[in-house]
C-alpha cells in the first residue's frame, strides 16, 4: 500500500479540520459567520484563518481559525478588523501577541502527526 505524501496529509487534514471548524458550534446544520454574524448552513461558510494558512504553526490553532461566509473570508480578504475585534473579545487582548508568535515560529508536521490529527480530527466531526 502506497503511503500519501506530507503534502498530501495537509490537504486532508485541511477538508477534515474546515469541517470541524464549520461544525464547531453548529445547530441544525446552521453556525455563524464569526466576523460579520451572518447564519448560513455549514456548507456554505468556510475555515477563515486570522493568520494565513501560510503560517503552519497557526494554520489549524482553532482560537486562529473560525467559521467565515465567502463574503467575509473571501472578498474582504478575512474581514480583519472585525476579526481582530471578535478574537480581543472572546480571548481578551493577549490573543493578538500568542497568536503572532506562533505564526512566526517554526512549524512541521510530519506524515505520523497528520495521521494522527486526521484521525483525532474525523472522530470530532462525528461527535
Amino acid at each position: 500500500m502506497k503511503t500519501k505524501s506530507v503534502s498530501k496529509l495537509k490537504k486532508d487534514f485541511d477538508k477534515i479540520y474546515s469541517v470541524w471548524i464549520r461544525s464547531k458550534n453548529a445547530h441544525d446544520g446552521l453556525n455563524q459567520c464569526y466576523t460579520c454574524g451572518h447564519v448560513l448552513e455549514i456548507k456554505k461558510l468556510q475555515c477563515g484563518h486570522y493568520w494565513s494558512r501560510k503560517h503552519l504553526g497557526t494554520r489549524w490553532d482553532e482560537r486562529n481559525t473560525k467559521p467565515q461566509c465567502i463574503s467575509c473570508n473571501m472578498y474582504q480578504e478575512g474581514n480583519k478588523p472585525k476579526f481582530t475585534l471578535a478574537l480581543i473579545q472572546e480571548y481578551g487582548q493577549g490573543i493578538l501577541d500568542t497568536l503572532e508568535i506562533k505564526a512566526k515560529s517554526p512549524a512541521k508536521y510530519g506524515k505520523f502527526e497528520l495521521e494522527r490529527l486526521i484521525k483525532e480530527y474525523k472522530l470530532k466531526v462525528k461527535e
